[in-house]
């Protein structure tokens, strides 16, 4: 079990920032990384069709690589599938949406705590229904930032261009107070300077990415299943243009994203009608 690689899969690029977490806390852990960029942005999709893909790439994962714990590194399809993934997969399964929320409460001072994501993930209310099962009383200032991912990807993090959509799309979160400021799209925190110049040195950022790999941590140590000996092997697979997902996630991740092997998937499963944002009983913890 422990030898077994950690799956982790995303529609597209930001994911990269959980892997390059990941791997940076625990670089002895072998990885396999799936971005679906042949059906990149999940954003606009209903999320039916998100969680179809979501369940299909799992499968694939653990069938294909035999992983130990699948890590969903995507917002949108961590408000789509992830109770339904924790309910068919035989494996651990980690989001990236419970591990900032309860990294945002432990942080705020004044109970109002900001959260930016995609008009897909903040339309969801994955974020309220996450915060409202811990039950601790705080004020949550949801802001959809659509554009951000481009100015990201194209490389352009410091561009006059994005410190002025910026300033126009954060300065509702900006304006209500708020102390701690959720990045809730794994973008998001190549945009961390920008994004704090806006809000003010004094709001604390908290990434998604880094709370969900000490969530991995978190996991691996519960149930006995890390790896100890190093370093591990990474491994990146898309189901898109193949060269565009070498340029763009090397960029990104850095160099050591290495070849990138090429998937081509058949129809979705059908998993029928389920509920859009459905949790586990425990919010506050992965199954194992």
């Amino acid at each position: 079990m422990n030898e077994r690689p950690i799956g982790m899969f995303d529609s597209g690029f930001g994911g990269l920032t959980v892997a390059r977490a990941l791997i940076d806390l625990a670089p002895e852990e072998h990885l396999v990384y799936v971005g679906d960029t042949g059906r990149y942005p999940y954003g606009p999709r209903p999320q039916g069709e998100v969680r179809a893909f979501a369940l299909q790439i799992s499968q694939w994962l653990v069938n294909e690589h035999d992983v130990k714990l699948v890590v969903v590194a995507c917002n949108t399809a961590s408000a789509a599938a992830l109770g339904t993934l924790r309910r068919l997969l035989p494996v651990p399964v980690v989001g990236v949406i419970e591990p900032g929320v309860r990294a945002a409460v432990r942080a705020t001072r004044n109970r109002r705590v900001g959260v930016i994501g995609t008009v897909g993930t903040i339309g969801s209310g994955a974020y309220q229904q996450a915060t409202a099962n811990l039950a601790v009383p705080v004020e949550l200032v949801c802001a959809a930032c659509p554009g951000f991912v481009e100015f990201v990807e194209r490389g352009e993090t410091r561009s006059d261009q994005v410190a002025v959509l910026a300033e126009r799309l954060l300065a509702p979160v900006r304006d209500r107070e708020i102390d701690t400021l959720l990045l809730g799209c794994t973008h998001y925190p190549f945009l961390a300077r920008t994004i704090a110049d806006v809000v003010g040195r004094d709001v604390v950022l908290v990434s998604s990415a880094d709370e969900t790999a000490f969530e991995v941590r978190d996991v691996l140590a519960r149930g006995s299943i890390g790896r100890s000996d190093g370093p591990g092997s990474l491994r990146f697979f898309s189901s898109g243009d193949v060269g565009w997902f070498r340029e763009v996630g090397g960029r990104l991740f850095g160099e050591e994203l290495g070849d990138v092997g090429a998937l081509a998937w058949s129809e979705p499963p059908d998993i029928g009608d389920e509920p859009a944002a459905e949790r586990s009983a425990d919010p506050g913890a992965a199954s194992v």
